[in-house]
């Protein structure tokens, strides 16, 4: 079993790195816990291990993990329905806009023209992995979101 990662990122390099370790995860939409009030977004997720598959493993594992941002202004979403919480989203990528310094916009891209946007004071995030998905919550339980 790979350890378990904690990645930070306080630029965009590092913002790349999460991403790639982030692609291909699923995302329930009542895993996403937007905290206004403490500038903060979680994101629960069931992820690829990566580096599991990249060793040569023939069978993909998942991790649960979460995603956290920190001092974010602002959480807007496109095309994604609040209303069916049940409802899974593929996580593509991560990408960063940089604005005002140190600022600027991070966008969290799901298939199917989904999308968050993080209005950021200044990037920072943090990747946890919890654990194994031993539950099997990759399946995705209530269904892809349309």
């Amino acid at each position: 079993m790979s350890p378990q990662l904690k990645l930070i990122a306080l630029d965009e390099g590092d913002l790349a790195v999460i991403s790639a370790h982030v692609q291909d995860a699923r995302v329930r939409i009542s895993d996403i816990i937007w905290r206004q009030a403490e500038k903060r977004l979680v994101v629960g997720m069931s992820r690829l291990d990566w580096e599991q598959t990249l060793t040569g493993e023939t069978s993909p594992r998942r991790l649960v993990a979460a995603l956290r941002f920190d001092r974010v202004l602002a959480c807007k979403s496109r095309n994604i329905d609040l209303a069916v919480p049940t409802a899974a989203l593929d996580l593509i990528g991560i990408e960063f806009y940089p604005g005002e310094d140190p600022g600027g916009s991070a966008v969290l891209l799901f298939s199917g023209g989904k999308a968050l946007r993080l209005d950021v004071e200044c990037l920072e995030c943090e990747l946890t992995d919890l654990g194994a998905d031993d539950l099997g919550t990759s399946e995705g339980g209530g269904g892809a979101a349309g």
